[in-house]
Formats: structure tokens, C-alpha cells, sequence
């Protein structure tokens, strides 16, 4: 880096509102950035000697290559734990994994099931803790997806995001950022797997809206996404939930409603056939790859952030 970065205060991301509006564009714009180097081949060695450690209770694909590429690309390098080698396999409390584990490593992310998990942790820890995903919040992968949106669209900003499928971590995050962000989130699920008012608060109805028809949800939408409709932990109903989520398969007779340049986008791993049709996933409207690249370019903008805070020039390089 060309100028010396002093930090900020030790700061967490463990849901999408951890940030203000301000510091979500900053975020993109450096992601911008770093995208932009990574494409040229250009080094951007900003957490050079910096340490990750990655803290794995739920299996991931995307989470670990996004995240493990990211660091070593930003000059650092990463552990990884899983319940199975680690103590917290053995029933050591978390907080104590959090103390011990903050005293080695400069950044943690974690992935894991309930959200007081999480915070448990970040609250006895050192260092700065991202949430790689919780069973109510999944904000990296919502900063990916509204970065894909801004990348091909522009300002998501008075837009409308059209959720279909499970009341989910997604759709809760989706939720933050609408009201963050300034856009409007129209959420269908079947009854019975609707969002949880105790989890979303009381939106205006300015921000968020409910249909029990997700063709109406998806009517003059700017993006459609889903998700498969049985979360990890919840396979023991997976085929309850067939037939609950039978109407709620997003194919090109819903992708009609929504707006002609409309963009579609799954956080993946996709069902063909099931939450979507092969058509649309593998469609002109679906980002679903860009989508999942950007996962690894906004979370190294992220790392970037917490751990340098933010410079007066997002474009230093």
C-alpha cells in the first residue's frame, strides 16, 4: 500500500446492519478495485502477514474456497477448523475457543448454526469475527449479491428484490439490506415457512411486503432469487418440503412477471427442478457464477475493511 493504515476499533460482521449504508458502498468500492487487480494479475498485498482463521461447523464449499483464496490473494494466510479437529468437537466452551484461538490469528470467520453462537464468540474475541453463516444471517453472501446486482445494473437502490421460496437466513438478510439500501423486498413462501416476526421486527411496508402467490411476488421485480428449499440441518423434511414448496419453483412462466432486464440469482448449491428450472438457472437472465465469484472479491474487501479500516481514497491501491 502507498500510505500507512492506522486501524479502527474492533469491529464485527455478523449480520448485514453491522455496517451503515456508508460503509457497505465503501465496501464495494473496493471490491470494485480488488476485482479489477485480480483480473489483470495484479498483486494486492494489503493483509500481507496477516492470519485467518476459518472455523468451520457447517460444511461449506463456496465459504472455505472464497474465503481461503481471498486471504492468500491478499497476501496473508489461514487456518482452518472443524468441529472434528478441533476442541470444539471435544465440548470446550466457545468462549474459550474465542480467547484462545483471537490470541493467534488477526481476523476469524466463522460458520456455524445459531446466531448467539456466534456472538458468543465475537464477544470474547480479540480480533475481528465474520459471519460465514448462522441459521438466521447470511450477510457475505448478500454483500456478493448485491454487488453482482450493482455490477450489472447499477444502484440497487429503489429497486425491488423479489424473494421466493424458504423464510430463511437468506431472506432475513435480504431483509437488513432492503432497509439499509433503500429497496423494496416482496418475500413468498409457503404457510408455515414464512419469516418469523420475533427475527424481522416490525418493516414498513415501504420496504418489505408478503405474498402468499410468488408469481405476484415476482411482478415488475429487478431481481429474483431463491434458495433450495431444505437448509442444512433441516433434511429430515425434505420431503415434506416438496410438496409444500411445489408452486414455489422459479421458472421462465415467473420470470415473465417480473421486468424484462430482470436478473436472477441463487446462492447455490441449486436443485434443477426443483427450486428453479434448468432453463432460467442456466439462462441469459441468471448471474448465478458472477454471483458466485464476487463472493471472494466482496469478502476480501470486507477482511480489508475490518482489519485496516476504511482509507480516505478507495481507489489506493
Amino acid at each position: 500500500m502507498n500510505a500507512t493504515v492506522q486501524p479502527g476499533p474492533l469491529r464485527h460482521f455478523l449480520q448485514f446492519r453491522d455496517l451503515s449504508k456508508d460503509e457497505i458502498n465503501y465496501v464495494f468500492a473496493r471490491a470494485r478495485l480488488i476485482k479489477e487487480n485480480f483480473k489483470r494479475y495484479k498483486p494486492h498485498h494489503t493483509l500481507h502477514d496477516r492470519t485467518l482463521a476459518m472455523v468451520f461447523e457447517k460444511a461449506s464449499t463456496r465459504t472455505r474456497v472464497s474465503f481461503e483464496a481471498g486471504m492468500y490473494q491478499l497476501g496473508g494466510s489461514v487456518i482452518n477448523l472443524t468441529a472434528t479437529d478441533s476442541q470444539l468437537g471435544r465440548s470446550e466452551p466457545i468462549e474459550d475457543t474465542a480467547r484462545v484461538v483471537s490470541r493467534m490469528v488477526d481476523l476469524v470467520m466463522i460458520r456455524t448454526f445459531e446466531q448467539t453462537r456466534i456472538e458468543r464468540f465475537a464477544s470474547h474475541s480479540r480480533v475481528p469475527v465474520i459471519n460465514g453463516l448462522t441459521n438466521e444471517y447470511h450477510p457475505c453472501q448478500i454483500l456478493a449479491d448485491i454487488f453482482t446486482y450493482i455490477e450489472h445494473r447499477g444502484s440497487i437502490e429503489g429497486k425491488t428484490v423479489a424473494w421466493v421460496g424458504d423464510g430463511n437466513n437468506m431472506a432475513y438478510t435480504w431483509l437488513q439490506a432492503a432497509e439499509l439500501l433503500g429497496f423494496k423486498l416482496h418475500v413468498s413462501a409457503p404457510q408455515g415457512y414464512t419469516l418469523e416476526p420475533e427475527i424481522t421486527g416490525e418493516p414498513d411496508s415501504s420496504v418489505f411486503q408478503e405474498f402468499s402467490d410468488p408469481m405476484l411476488a415476482c411482478k415488475g421485480a429487478d431481481l429474483v432469487t431463491t434458495d433450495v428449499w431444505t437448509s442444512m440441518g433441516f433434511e429430515d423434511e425434505n420431503e415434506e418440503r416438496r410438496e409444500a414448496f411445489a408452486d414455489w419453483c422459479v421458472d421462465a412462466e415467473m420470470m415473465a412477471e417480473a421486468n424484462p432486464d430482470a436478473l436472477f440469482m441463487h446462492c447455490l448449491p441449486a436443485h434443477r427442478g426443483e427450486e428453479v428450472s434448468g432453463d432460467v438457472i442456466d439462462g441469459p437472465q441468471s448471474v448465478v457464477w458472477d454471483e458466485a465469484e464476487n463472493r471472494m472479491h466482496v469478502q476480501k474487501a470486507l477482511m480489508e475493511f475490518l482489519l485496516l479500516g476504511q482509507l480516505a481514497d478507495p481507489q489506493q491501491t
